[in-house]
């Protein structure tokens, strides 16, 4: 058992479950780059066929650009912040479809414009940790509390980034969606974390940077769902969060043994 302190607050937990993008990972450093990609893909291939996006480019993922068009953000109530990846595949298939493409043909063309997105990415590996998070993370390793990923994203494509980001052997599991019947913000994920560390729900801690995140920690009967929003001042979007910071630096982990 240890304890997380936050200002004047303590914390008991056994374990800590973790988000992976926006909370391990800067998420515009990873998912930034795939986004303009695939939507690069995309808008060729409709240009070609006399299209566009039904709606503003900003609207099919959550991407958000300034006044020249480059990408500055993202909506962290959108679905490149909180869609699995099959509802992502969905999503942007819809786009092909309501452009009179057939939907199997969509969702071929959609998978083969992610893979392709990928592949650059497998070459420049853009991860990031966030900033005070490694510290952090030391601190709970010596603390000896037992932690997991539970992520939106696909299992290997979540060990795959935390091995490239030197992360992975923080982590005595690392779940993804493709391991659970439903998806955030229902509580498989959290429970399945749970049960795999042999920790109680009641005596654990979760820590996300979106609303599905906190929801799913809710869900799961978890002690503490703290919020992560490094932008100061943005944390309207974690209204299901118990605490919300905007660094790592504001938690510190005391060991009990």
């Amino acid at each position: 058992m240890a304890i997380i302190t936050y200002q004047s607050r303590q914390i008991h937990c056994d374990a800590i479950l973790w988000d992976k993008d926006g909370t391990l990972l800067d998420f515009m450093q990873l998912w930034g780059k795939w986004a303009e990609l695939l939507l690069g893909h995309m808008e060729n291939y409709l240009h070609e066929r006399g299209d566009s996006f039904t709606g503003s480019r900003e609207k099919v993922m959550g991407t958000i650009y300034d006044h020249s068009g480059r990408l500055v953000g993202y909506d962290p109530r959108g679905p490149i912040a909180i869609a699995s990846a099959p509802e992502t595949v969905a999503i942007l298939s819809w786009q092909l479809y309501s452009a009179g493409v057939p939907w199997d043909e969509a969702v071929q063309h959609i998978t083969d414009f992610s893979r392709q997105a990928m592949e650059h990415m497998e070459q420049s590996r853009p991860v990031q940790p966030l900033p005070d998070l490694v510290p952090l993370l030391d601190s709970c390793r010596q603390a000896e509390v037992p932690m997991a990923v539970v992520t939106s994203d696909y299992t290997s494509e979540a060990i795959k980034h935390l091995r490239w980001s030197g992360l992975e052997t923080y982590f005595t599991e690392i779940i993804g969606s493709d391991q659970v019947a439903t998806g955030k913000p229902a509580p498989d994920l959290a429970l399945l974390a749970c049960q795999r560390l042999g920790v109680l729900p009641e005596r654990t801690v979760l820590i996300g940077d979106s609303n599905a995140d906190m929801q799913m920690g809710r869900h799961a009967g978890l002690d503490c769902c703290i919020g992560i929003s490094p932008t100061a001042g943005v944390s309207g979007h974690l209204p299901d969060a118990d605490i919300v910071i905007e660094h790592y630096g504001e938690l510190q982990m005391l060991s009990m043994r």
